[in-house]
Formats: C-alpha cells, structure tokens, sequence
C-alpha cells in the first residue's frame, strides 16, 4: 500500500494486485484506525485497575499468577519472555485513549489501530533513544505473549475466556536505524469491549512520570477506589492481594511507609491508620467536588440488581456519570446509584 509521509495509507484504486506489479493491499485504511490524536487524555480500563494483571517485578516475571476476590477469578500466565509489566501497560493506555478520544469525538475507531511509535513513548514520557524502540518491541512481545484466563466482565458482559492483552502486533516501517517508525496492534476483544462501553477512568499525566511499579499499581488502585470520594480506607493485607504483589507483606508494608514518606502520587495521599489500614485521600485541588458516598448494603444490593458485574466497576462508572452530567446535588445518592444500575442493566 501507498504511504504518505506521515504513515497513513493512500486509499487503494483496488484490491489485489495493481497493474504497476505492486503486491496486494493487505491492510486497507478502513481496516484499522489511526492513532492521530494528539492531547487524548491518558485513559486506563477498569477491569486491569481492579485486579492484578500486570507484573510488578523489574525482571522477567515467569511465574503464573492465580487471583480471586469477590467472585471474580484471574489467572495469568506469562511466556518465556515474562509476563507483562505494569510499564508495559503505557501501550494499552495509550490505545485506550486514542480510541476513546475518539469515540467521544464521533469518530469510528476498531480494534486494529495503527500508531507513531515516537507519538506513544511521547505521550508515555519515554526517552525517545534507540534502546526506548527496543524496549518498546520488548513491550510488545510481552504483551502478547501474557495469557490470561477470567470470568472478569467488560461492557456488562461475563464469559470465561482465555486471551492475551493484544492479539498482533506488526511492526509497519523501520527506519535505516533500525528504530520502528509505524506499528499496527489489534486489542483483545475483552479489552476492545470495555473500551465501547466506556468502562475506562481517566489518569493523572503524571502517571508516566511514576518509576516505581508499586507506586504505579497503587495510584491505579486509588484512582479506581478512591475516585472524587474524600476518602478510601483499605487493609493492608487487602490491599497486598489486590496490588499483586510478590513480596512478602511486611516487606509491602515497608514499601508502602516509603510511599507514604516520599508523597510522590498525583491526586492523592497516602497514610497509616490504626488496624494496619492504608488511608487514601484526595488532595486539595484535584478535580470536582468529593462524589457522594455510598452504603455498604448498597453495593450489595446492586450486586443482585447486575449479577456477574464488577461492582466496583460500576460504583466508579456511576461516580464519572455523575461528574460528567454536571454533579448535581443528590438528595439520596444510594437510591439514584440503584436506579442508575438498573437502567444500565437492562
């Protein structure tokens, strides 16, 4: 196929092969969509903040991972390459938020995206070095090579499946350096769904900017818990399981001390409270107004309402709808949470 300077395909006069001997067109533009959106804000989907995907280890990670809560079972299993780090998720977020950027803008967007490279390890705050191209490749390798069986819903929909976090990748152009210009992926469906359902939450920028994976999962974990609430309590021990981490928990608490001392996450703070619990807090000045807070016996009344949904999940989306349709004071906010699921669980 034609290339324009900037990588998107000249529109084909026909498929097969064209009368100047050229080989046929394998991957039509309306094949794939093109990741052109320059300021997509940083999205993350809400089923891989909920539960632990990604590994968190700075080597290669071979170990198979098993995780239930709630109902909800995971298992993981990496390749020979490792299973897929939580720095290795810059890719996903990156496709996350062109398509959703797209979607919001009224675009058709589809599985298959094609991207810059050098635009996603911008928009990821990478080094822009050879070594960030090979790392990037590495990326990809580990990405697709991580399998992952879940009963985990997405878009109101739960099966149980076996899949990798992307389908393909293929590398499109190199430049004379070696270092790849263009890349096409296809997104697994799980993912692809919850990305036409909205079930996504916007990140700080400064997510990028985290270096340790720990500080990167617990940002994930108070994003998705905390939200616009003022406050998210959690044990420490609940939150070793959801973290996934590989470290002992009194080497975790440590790690989550050091957190707390050096006070690096966007949007939120971190402190120790009595019972061996995690206290999180949204700063002053993060975006919007605290969202209402919900009972208990709420949620577990929802639950029955969309059964074989992420509750949580769908508490986090009610509180987005919530800030996006104006944040309207709510005179029983448990009661306009239950009408809002059985609406969307129809």
């Amino acid at each position: 196929m034609a290339e324009t300077e900037d990588g998107r395909g000249a529109t084909p006069r026909r498929q097969g092969v064209d009368g100047d001997g050229l080989a046929p067109v394998r991957h039509p533009t309306g094949d794939f969509f093109v990741a052109d959106i320059f300021d997509a804000a940083p999205k993350d989907d809400l089923g891989s903040m909920e539960h632990p995907i990604f590994s968190l280890a700075t080597r290669p990670d071979r170990r198979v991972l098993a995780y239930e809560h709630n109902g909800t079972a995971v298992e993981v299993i990496p390749s020979v390459k490792g299973r897929a780090t939580i720095h290795d998720k810059d890719v996903l977020i990156y496709c996350v938020s062109q398509l959703m950027a797209a979607l919001n803008a009224g675009r058709e967007i589809s599985r298959t995206l094609h991207l810059r490279a050098h635009d996603l390890l911008v928009a990821t705050n990478r080094e822009t070095s050879g070594d960030a191209y090979k790392r990037l490749k590495e990326a990809f390798e580990r990405l697709a090579g991580t399998r992952i069986t879940t009963n985990l819903a997405t878009g109101g929909v739960e099966t149980t499946r076996g899949f990798g976090l992307i389908e393909a990748w293929e590398i499109v152009r190199k430049s004379r350096g070696g270092r790849m210009i263009s890349v096409t992926v296809t997104l697994s469906e799980w993912l692809y769904r919850a990305v036409v359902a909205k079930s996504v939450l916007t990140l700080s920028r400064d997510y990028f900017r985290l270096r340790k994976p720990l500080e990167r999962r617990i940002y994930e974990l108070a994003r998705k818990h905390c939200g616009r609430q003022a406050e998210w309590r959690v044990s420490v021990g609940t939150l070793h399981k959801k973290a996934g981490s590989a470290a002992p928990v009194r080497v975790f608490r440590a790690a989550l001390r050091r957190m707390i001392a050096e006070d690096h996450l966007p949007d939120y703070a971190l402190a120790e409270a009595p019972g061996d619990l995690l206290v999180v807090t949204r700063r002053r000045g993060a975006a919007g107004p605290a969202a209402p807070t919900l009972a208990p016996d709420t949620l577990e009344t929802a639950r029955a309402l969309a059964p074989g949904s992420d509750i949580y999940a769908l508490e986090a989306a009610w509180r987005d709808w919530w800030a996006a349709t104006g944040r309207r004071r709510l005179g029983n906010a448990d009661a306009a949470f239950l009408g809002w699921v059985r609406k969307t669980a129809r």
